[in-house]
């Protein structure tokens, strides 16, 4: 049985519509993978979230080191997230974290359940903590495996990459895609011969625009360079519209500052509007200091108390919570 070395499936030649599809079982990579890689021609998997759950349970059978993925802008989802084995958690895409943000405070305001053994911000881009995270590893590991894992698109199989490239005796890379399930099983790739890195699928994010939106938004939702905080004053009452996704009525007295892709557009209305108005709506009575959260896009924070409605589609989650920054 030979897995192909882009997303884990299983490779076969018999049905061009199953997983793990290729003409030559001699190659590496399937042929959705090679699509991926050299059109960028995505054809989308369809795996429910409990497919996700009996990979995490075959790891934590194993109590070997986990290393935990996620981006400072979706950091909430974590709380959801059940495994009894040592995780080394990494901030990673450090190159798009406002540059003036504490590191220190950042990784102070995750909150997990998780047995968490430190905490560290990487950026695969430009290498940043990279052999801080490599030695930390070798520090933490139980054996030789060491499994890494995260929500879609927390930049864990780019990661991946670059510590093959850095420290591993092979070059072989894993596919990576901005859309969710590229990867699909279990990768184990040997970097020397005390360290396997064992890559698995990107965990569906209940909740997250991420699951709903088009390649054409998810474009503009994921951000590729340093998030400059957009600020807004509320010294009336206003609307602020972001693209087509949602619609927020905000009374005076505030600021709003969004922590989210610059490619995304802002708009500002000073009088009423009907656009987006047919979106369902949900009453916030916001705290002073209270980041609006919105998951796979980001958050707003709000730094005085004030009540607002929001317009957003049913199917993402919301909700309000201290602010981290």
């Amino acid at each position: 049985m030979t897995k192909c070395k882009g997303c884990g499936a299983v490779l076969q030649n018999t049905d061009e519509n199953e997983l793990g599809y290729t003409k030559d079982l001699n190659k590496e990579l399937c042929e959705r993978c090679f699509r991926i890689r050299n059109y960028n021609d995505y054809k989308f998997v369809n795996k429910d979230s409990e497919y996700y759950l009996n990979i995490l349970k075959k790891i934590e059978k194993t109590n070997d080191l986990v290393i935990l993925v996620t981006d400072f802008l979706n950091t909430d989802s974590l709380k959801d997230l059940k495994i009894k084995n040592p995780v080394l958690l990494a901030l990673s895409k450090r190159d798009l974290i406002p540059r003036n943000l504490d590191e220190n405070k950042l990784l102070s305001k995750i909150n997990t359940n998780l047995n968490i053994l430190d905490k560290l911000v990487v950026g695969s881009k430009n290498n940043y903590n990279l052999d801080l995270l490599f030695s930390k590893i070798n520090k933490y590991k139980k054996s030789k495996d060491v499994y890494v894992i995260g929500y879609t698109n927390a930049g864990k199989s780019t990661l991946i990459n670059k510590i093959i490239k850095n420290y591993g005796e092979n070059k072989t890379e894993i596919t990576t895609s901005i859309l969710p399930s590229t990867t699909l099983d279990l990768i184990n790739i040997k970097i020397n011969k005390e360290l396997n890195i064992i890559d698995t699928p990107g965990l569906l994010d209940k909740g997250s625009i991420i699951l709903t939106a088009d390649s054409i938004v998810l474009n503009k939702i994921l951000p590729k360079k340093e998030i400059k905080p957009i600020v807004i004053q509320i010294k009336i009452n206003q609307i602020i519209i972001v693209e087509n996704i949602l619609r927020l009525d905000v009374t005076k007295g505030t600021n709003l500052i969004f922590y989210m892709s610059n490619d995304l557009k802002i708009e500002r209305f000073y009088k009423e509007t009907d656009k987006l108005k047919n979106l369902p709506v949900k009453h916030l009575d916001i705290k002073k200091e209270s980041d609006i959260v919105i998951k796979g896009l980001g958050f707003i924070k709000v730094t005085n108390q004030a009540k607002a409605d929001l317009y957003i589609d049913n199917k993402i989650n919301v909700n309000v919570r201290a602010s981290i920054i």
